[in-house]
């Protein structure tokens, strides 16, 4: 006679097969760490909004504000922080519900959840003493971190639309709009190091960073199947540069048309991808 096995221990949502296992007591120190995490990040935040530090785009010497540099957004694009951040919170939350506590989607992502929130605490921080290369490391780090989390999220995918909106959401918005960052962030240390040819080799360049943020745009959409978050986050940093560009100094019309051409690139890319999956198979694809 077969045993049963209790429902607390394995949950079943749908497709997406999200198991919970009997949580133990490495689940609750990872929770507390998930926690202290965010808390060092909204401590590192309110350094950034300049409650109690300077605001980011007046600290490095005003090399991170938004008409720095070609390669700057404008001033409304950061406003996608505060849904990402809304996420991480909620995404704190998430992992303490007791169905969530020993699921293998917890566990699979939590500890690199937590670094990712101490980079951004850190990036923060250090972008406060005008350390702009340690910020380009710490960034770099980051992007690296939310690939590899957005690629568990993928191996482990969940029917739950918390799950879709809390977690595979809140991430695919942090990693596309921390790739566009990246690029911003690079750009500007090496304006801020002295290396900035001006006209229009400069403008030339600043095609060249975009063509290649397209390019990895691609290729994100290819290998985590189209996230449509992932795409969102990463046409909205790319759509914000061309609007800074055509509406805003330093003016260029090349970077923008070839932002907005960016944009959409990373949006057809997405729809392409997910497109084929659903013409092969009824498989599961990024949300």
């Amino acid at each position: 006679m077969s045993k049963a096995v209790p429902l607390n221990l394995v949950h079943l949502s749908g497709l997406g097969c999200t198991q919970t296992m009997k949580t133990d007591a490495m689940d609750r120190v990872r929770q507390v760490v998930v926690t202290l995490a965010a808390v060092f990040m909204i401590i590192g935040t309110l350094f950034g909004i300049g409650v109690i530090g300077t605001r980011v785009e007046e600290s490095s010497g005003g090399s991170l504000s938004a008409t720095a540099t070609l390669l700057a957004p404008a001033v409304p694009a950061f406003s996608i922080w505060s849904v990402i951040y809304v996420g991480l919170v909620a995404y704190v939350i998430w992992q303490w519900l007791p169905a969530n506590t020993g699921s293998s989607r917890a566990r699979r992502i939590g500890w690199l959840a937590a670094v990712s929130m101490v980079l951004n605490g850190a990036w923060l921080l250090v972008t406060q003493a005008g350390w702009l290369w340690v910020s380009v490391l710490v960034i770099l780090a980051l992007v690296a971190t939310l690939g590899e989390l957005v690629r568990r999220l993928g191996s482990d995918p969940s029917d739950r639309v918390a799950d879709k909106i809390v977690v595979d959401g809140t991430f695919g918005l942090y990693l596309g709009w921390s790739a566009v960052a990246t690029a911003a962030n690079i750009t500007a240390t090496l304006v801020a190091s002295g290396v900035n040819p001006g006209g229009l080799v400069a403008e030339l360049l600043g095609v060249a960073v975009v063509a290649v943020a397209a390019g990895i745009g691609v290729v994100l959409a290819v290998v985590y199947g189209g996230r449509w978050a992932v795409a969102a986050a990463m046409a909205w940093g790319l759509s914000w540069i061309a609007v800074g560009r055509l509406a805003v100094e330093p003016e260029s019309a090349l970077v923008g048309g070839a932002a907005l051409a960016a944009a959409l690139i990373v949006l057809g890319a997405a729809a392409l991808v997910r497109l084929r999956a659903n013409r092969l198979a009824p498989v599961h694809v990024g949300r």
